[in-house]
């Protein structure tokens, strides 16, 4: 599947993240798997499924965006500037 990007609709920082993950896929060439979770309960109970690996990245609970790449099964989650996460991406696609 790659990295799944598990969002919010009204979620500031996914919106802060979504130019940064598009601009991301195209360089990379790279398609990221985006589910929105407030709003989608299939979505949500996805990303509730991955919950032992995603909250104790995510500051103990789970949060958006949180990016979980099902090859490593490593995850990051919040605002990141564009180096940082395209590095991570590029280890964990």
């Amino acid at each position: 599947m790659g990295i799944v990007m598990y969002h919010g609709a009204e979620c500031p920082h996914c919106h802060v993240m979504m130019p940064i993950v598009d601009r991301a896929a195209k360089e990379l060439k790279f398609k990221f798997v985006k589910k929105e979770v407030w709003h989608d309960e299939k979505n949500a109970d996805d990303m509730r499924k991955r919950e032992k690996v995603i909250a104790p990245a995510c500051g103990g609970h789970l949060g958006t965006p949180a990016f979980y790449s099902t090859k490593t099964k490593k995850v990051v989650c919040g605002e990141m500037e564009y180096k940082p996460f395209i590095a991570w991406v590029k280890k964990n696609k």
